[in-house]
């Protein structure tokens, strides 16, 4: 008999939340990471409300500024602001969000390895997931992944102002691919930005103009660090008989938004059905996880990248389609999570994104 059910590799959002889940369900878990607690990591430290309410508990003990204002620009210029009825994004850090989603996976009864490095292939369990994010090594040893994009961000904090409480800044197309940031949290702001691959090189020239023309002096961020956002495509293989990968492991990033919050929380869910089937005897492997990726995250992601081709070849009539009213409106859905892809619009909002659909079919033509 294996010591565990499920061992899980990475104690970043989409792993705790699977050891969570499954340690609530009964199941014997151990949740490992080379790492000790809290530790920070770069991101730009926002979850949107849909991902907020895919949770089963409140994460309010950690958040640190609420949204329900977007102030958008295209390269600096047009800048529009629009107020939403419910919050957009809750604003934290990732090393108290970290810290407290892996506590609240060891109350809920995971054995939590801090500062331990483990090889997924000698684990004594029966499932195992690997959720050790895009640097990691569990999805290589595991033989999955593969197929995966990379788009690149760096960030700082520079002090805080109360001019940018409870409003998200995004500069589009502040770099090629890509956006810039104002994101406020208790007591500083975060600011960035992130596009393509290979927009690394002009990144911090980028970062120091973004800080300028928000009139933030840009000799007083600290902590800058440049990190990947991993994008998967549709060879990424994330399940293989009884192992699977989640989160930034999988390359579940958004590709337009660079937000992955919400796909690890989905994913941490999706998994936790699979391996529970598993190991109810429902079901021999974990690859209808994979399904459920498929079917659930998949028709989010193709629109991402519909999107960020639009943006890319044809910035100016893509950004006065997103600046109208109705568009907000939908959008404000699917960051709540009342829409669960953009298919799913109707009337007026649905007609602006079936335009910015075409679009992005146009630039893919």
């Amino acid at each position: 008999m294996a010591a565990y059910d499920v061992a899980v590799i990475g104690a970043g959002p989409a792993g705790s939340t699977a050891a969570y889940r499954l340690a609530r369900a009964g199941a014997r878990v151990l949740i490992a990471d080379k790492a000790t607690f809290p530790r920070d990591k770069p991101c730009g430290g926002g979850v949107t409300g849909r991902a907020a309410r895919l949770l089963p508990f409140s994460i309010d003990p950690v958040v640190e500024d609420v949204v329900d204002r977007l102030d958008c620009s295209l390269r600096y210029r047009r800048r529009f602001s629009r107020r939403a009825r419910a919050p957009l994004a809750f604003m934290t850090q990732r090393v108290r969000l970290d810290h407290f989603l892996l506590t609240k996976a060891g109350e809920a009864g995971a054995e939590v390895r801090e500062g331990t490095t483990v090889d997924p292939l000698e684990l004594d369990a029966r499932i195992v997931i690997g959720a050790d994010g895009c640097n990691g090594t569990s999805a290589k040893e595991l033989g999955l992944g593969g197929g995966i994009l990379h788009g690149v961000a760096l960030e700082a904090n520079v002090p805080h102002e109360a001019r940018f409480a409870g409003t998200m800044v995004v500069d589009i197309a502040a770099i090629f691919g890509g956006y810039g940031w104002v994101f406020p949290k208790s007591d500083h702001l975060n600011v960035g930005v992130g596009g393509n691959e290979s927009e690394g090189p002009k990144l911090r020239a980028e970062l120091r103009r973004l800080c300028e023309e928000h009139g933030i002096d840009p000799d007083s961020a600290t902590g800058l660090r440049g990190y990947r956002l991993p994008m998967r495509r549709a060879e990424t293989k994330l399940a293989r008989g009884t192992t699977a990968v989640i989160g930034d492991a999988a390359g579940l990033v958004d590709p337009f938004s660079g937000d992955g919050m919400y796909e690890a929380f989905l994913s941490a869910a999706l998994v936790t059905d699979a391996a529970l089937d598993v190991l109810a005897g429902r079901a021999q492997t974990l690859e209808p996880y994979e399904a459920a990726v498929i079917r659930r995250i998949a028709p989010l992601t193709n629109a991402g990248w519909g999107a960020k081709r639009a943006f890319e070849r044809f910035p100016t009539a893509a950004y006065a389609l997103a600046r109208l009213p109705v568009t907000f409106h939908a959008l404000e859905k699917l960051l709540r999570g009342d829409l669960a892809h953009p298919a799913q619009a109707r009337g007026l909002e649905k007609g602006a994104l079936r335009l910015i659909g075409a679009v992005a079919r146009a630039a893919a033509a």
